[in-house]
């Protein structure tokens, strides 16, 4: 799962810790076990341990320096910002050049290049190292039967940043230069700090990526731009080029029912062409072409540079924080009650210094990267790759390549392949070398060992079956669980009734609608005892899946979609704090269930114990506590909404997590503990106003809570992994807070 645990999402996830307590006015302790003894504590489900021979933890996969450059034309250009090809035309390709001409050239070993379009009489360009000229170019999705091709570019006079459209009128050969119609101009204060970067979303909208405004490098020029929602600087915008002239507003843009925003901003009223905000200087961003994913490189002031997975409405920081980092910023506003998006990558001044961002890699290449983000950097040359590897470095990039190059951009083909442009005026295609060794995931789901070789939508023989009291919710899906662990291991299990698995154990989950299989995910603890997950995608013939590397969107049908989770994303939910094995433990478990191998239905402890799989071992179930399902009708309301928070938002909120909160919403732990009843929220009210708190007593319309489960934004609950709200989640804990009269 990618790694989008920024601040924003942390913040999020910690809104919703706190939400323990009881019912009524009975004073709010943890809420007991239920009273219900769990069925079939007597006989176990199976008769012996299965030998399980095949699905062990294979080593885990290293990304390693497996990409080399090669030249991909002899012809060289004039300092060029970017490279990219028409849609339905893969012939030709189009450089950028800062100095305001767009060239063109045909093949991979052109003999020359053409002028597409000059336009170095408006676009101002400074000699001397300046960020101003022409700086972005994107074609009509529709191209050519729409004919406009738009391009981004400062003009000082005085500064501003242009956004405009030119159309062509020899057959595309060249942009008439005539044609020009300005549809967004944006007044700046400097000539630094521009963004530029313009490119359509799979929305089909145009977005523009602006930077804060400059200010000779000080930390007080920009005025705080970022945070500013009456300007347009400092964001990312999103426009309809559709709708209206010169453009309309996206109706879901979070701010999408005020006027269009004038050049120099205003006083007062948001601008609606905002998509999202707190950005520094954007310097190069993409979309994922598999998934849709926003991939901005963000240009950092002192220390830190960082990479940024966008989402509507979400604030990313400047200037109240570089990267992840607190910074100082007297006069920004907001910066004390701001809810933030921390990167999902950023490095320091030693390896570089000016982020370029880059694309996710698509293209037919064999190679583990497929599905990896690539970036680099202009200062130092480096090229990274972000792969999610450990927890305790959770925003560390995996270098690739150290090159002499300055890095001014990437590029990407209709085919998939990535190209780097070279400011010194060079392009070079990127190779990457073949996935070989032991040391990579299975590429197909029936040569992992944990399913049957012939029928891969059958466990494997040495799987054992299990499920959970209370359910995380997927977004409405059905789920299949089974655990495989190493011959001659066990499960420890915790003081606190967690369980810890060996070096080996493979859990295995499938995600059905109905009898059709969408994915199964393998979450795995590799040999060297750290954990990682991996997402197998089933063809529509359901008679194969294939490991899905770096996360996807699919389309379902019926307007349902389904996120395959990236890997890095399994590990913002498997927190170490939660010990990585959600819903393995004691109370999930403390339930009847009936196994496909003997036909037998037995409670869950009594078998795991029988096969001598548990240590301490559990003789007796019925003296052990049993979470209720949060939907059905065992247990108080309180124990049902403290059962859904526990298994859907404690494993971040919980002592020794990285979540910058301090509640803790473990089932076992009371309300007034949780540190979120009658809580000011810390990070933003999202409208509420003054009344707002993060849990009120008997008021959900005032909580925080309950808001976010029914969002599916920025400011959503949960932050990453769906696209669905769970109603009858909201439901639950809206009812058991209005049931509540204090936090006592």
């Amino acid at each position: 799962m990618n790694r989008l645990l920024p601040a924003l999402a942390l913040t999020v996830l910690g809104l919703l810790q706190g939400c323990g307590g009881g019912s009524g006015g009975s004073p709010q302790t943890a809420p007991p076990p239920p009273t219900t003894p769990p069925p079939s504590t007597g006989t176990s489900g199976l008769d012996a341990r299965p030998a399980n021979a095949t699905c062990v933890a294979w080593p885990r996969p290293s990304a390693g320096s497996d990409i080399s450059l090669s030249r991909f034309t002899t012809l060289t250009f004039t300092m060029p910002v970017a490279l990219l090809q028409a849609p339905n035309d893969s012939t030709r390709w189009y450089v950028v050049q800062q100095n305001g001409i767009v060239r063109q050239f045909t093949g991979p070993n052109p003999t020359s290049a053409s002028t597409f379009i000059d336009i170095s009489d408006r676009s101002s360009e400074v000699l001397g190292g300046s960020e101003a000229g022409l700086l972005g170019m994107a074609f009509h999705p529709n191209y050519p039967t729409d004919g406009r091709v738009f391009l981004s570019y400062t003009h000082n006079d005085p500064w501003v940043i242009r956004l405009a459209s030119f159309t062509s009128s020899d057959g595309g050969a060249t942009l008439n230069r005539a044609s020009e119609s300005i549809l967004l101009t944006i007044d700046k204060p400097f000539d630094n700090h521009n963004g530029g970067n313009i490119a359509f979303g799979p929305d089909g909208y145009l977005y523009l990526g602006t930077g804060d405004g400059g200010g000779g490098g000080d930390r007080h020029g920009d005025r705080g731009n970022g945070q500013r929602l009456t300007t347009m600087l400092g964001k990312m915008l999103r426009i309809d080029v559709n709708g209206a002239t010169p453009y309309a507003i996206p109706p879901t843009n979070p701010f999408a029912s005020n006027a269009r925003c004038p050049a120099a901003g205003r006083a007062s009223s948001e601008c609606p062409e905002i998509y999202a905000y707190g950005f520094r200087n954007p310097w190069r961003w993409s979309f994922d072409r598999d998934n849709g994913d926003l991939w901005v490189g963000d240009v950092g002031q002192a220390d830190i540079e960082e990479v940024d997975v966008v989402t509507l409405g979400g604030n990313y920081g400047w200037r109240c924080r570089e990267g992840a980092h607190d910074f100082n910023s007297p006069g920004t506003p907001g910066c004390s009650t701001a809810t933030l998006i921390d990167p999902v990558a950023e490095y320091n001044h030693t390896l570089g210094i000016a982020v370029t961002g880059g694309y996710v890699y698509r293209g037919s290449q064999n190679t583990s990267l497929l599905g990896r983000y690539l970036f680099g950097d202009f200062g130092s040359g480096r090229i990274w790759a972000w792969i999610a590897e450990s927890a305790q470095q959770p925003r560390e990039p995996t270098q690739l390549l150290d090159t002499n190059l300055s890095i001014a951009s990437f590029g990407q083909g209709n085919d998939g392949e990535l190209y780097v442009v070279d400011y010194a005026g060079t392009l070079q295609r990127i190779n990457f070398s073949s996935v070989v060794g032991v040391d990579t995931a299975p590429r197909q789901l029936s040569a992992t060992g944990c399913v049957s070789a012939t029928d891969p939508k059958q466990p494997a023989s040495g799987l054992i079956p299990y499920a959970i009291n209370a359910p995380f919710w997927s977004d409405g899906v059905e789920k299949d669980r089974w655990m495989a662990l190493p011959d001659g291991q066990g499960i420890t299990i915790g003081t606190d009734g967690d369980w810890a698995f060996p070096n080996g154990t493979v859990l295995m989950k499938n995600f059905r609608v109905g009898t059709r299989l969408i994915e199964t995910r393998l979450f795995m603890r590799h040999p060297d005892g750290v954990w990682g997950g991996f997402s197998y995608e089933w063809n529509a013939e359901q008679t194969q899946a294939t490991l899905l590397e770096g996360g996807a969107t699919r389309d379902l049908g019926g307007g349902r979609s389904w996120i395959f989770p990236s890997e890095g994303q399994c590990l913002d939910c498997h927190t170490q704090a939660a010990g990585r094995s959600l819903g393995l433990e004691t109370a999930q478990l403390n339930r009847s269930f009936t196994y496909p191998q003997t036909n037998r239905s037995a409670n869950e402890l009594t078998t795991l114990n029988h096969i001598g799989l548990l240590t301490p071992a559990i003789a007796d179930a019925s003296t052990q506590a049993a979470l209720p399902d949060p939907s059905g009708t065992t247990g108080t309301l309180t124990e049902r909404a403290r059962a859904y928070l526990h298994t859907n938002c404690s494993q971040c909120h919980r002592p020794g997590t990285s979540v910058p909160t301090n509640m803790d919403l473990r089932y076992t732990t009371s309300l007034i503990a949780t540190n979120a009843c009658n809580a000011t929220p810390r990070s933003g009210d999202l409208g509420l106003g003054t009344n707002a708190r993060l849990i009120a007593p008997g008021s959900s319309a005032n909580s925080l809570v309950a808001y976010r489960m029914n969002r599916r934004d920025s400011g959503g609950m949960p932050p990453l992994a769906s696209t669905t709200v769970d109603t009858a989640g909201v439901s639950l804990i809206s009812q058991w807070i209005d049931s509540l009269t204090s936090c006592q």
